[in-house]
């Protein structure tokens, strides 16, 4: 399951990318809002909740989840890393997962290009977010997690 949160994280990014792209372009160039524009953030907002579904399965059956208030209580929220895993990365996908779905939302019955600005900056903010609570690589020790965990050979 921890494979399939992984590759589903760059699948989000990907199409949040893609999506940002799109509608900067629809913005500036006053293109109302298509089927290609919706295909793809129908589609991102279907990979993010289904990463959230896999990584609430994560966090209540791993043991740097809901478990670390059970073992260690409190405490956990005086430790960086601890404090990490058991609330701010699950608070701030939580979070960015809302804000795609109110930007997917804007889109949805949307035919002018108006709409384009609105999702942009709803998907620019989930981004920013998203981009603050993976445990990338080059995060403080503790918290950092490889690119493509359990693909890489030691």
């Amino acid at each position: 399951m921890l494979h399939l949160h992984n590759f589903l994280r760059w699948v989000i990014l990907i199409l949040l990318i893609v999506a940002l792209f799109r509608h900067l372009s629809g913005k500036n160039n006053k293109r109302p809002v298509n089927a290609g524009d919706k295909k793809i953030d129908l589609f991102l907002m279907i990979s993010a909740h289904l990463n959230f579904v896999v990584g609430l399965y994560l966090y209540f059956t791993r043991p740097m989840g809901f478990k670390l208030f059970q073992t260690v209580g409190s405490s956990v929220m005086s430790n960086s890393v601890l404090r990490f895993f058991a609330v701010e990365h699950m608070l701030g996908m939580l979070i960015a997962i809302v804000l795609i779905t109110i930007g997917r939302g804007k889109v949805k019955r949307a035919t002018d290009y108006t709409a384009h600005n609105k999702a942009f900056w709803f998907f620019l903010i989930a981004l920013i977010i998203i981009l603050a609570s993976v445990p990338w690589p080059f995060r403080m020790e503790g918290i950092a997690r490889p690119w493509f965990p359990g693909m890489t050979t030691n």
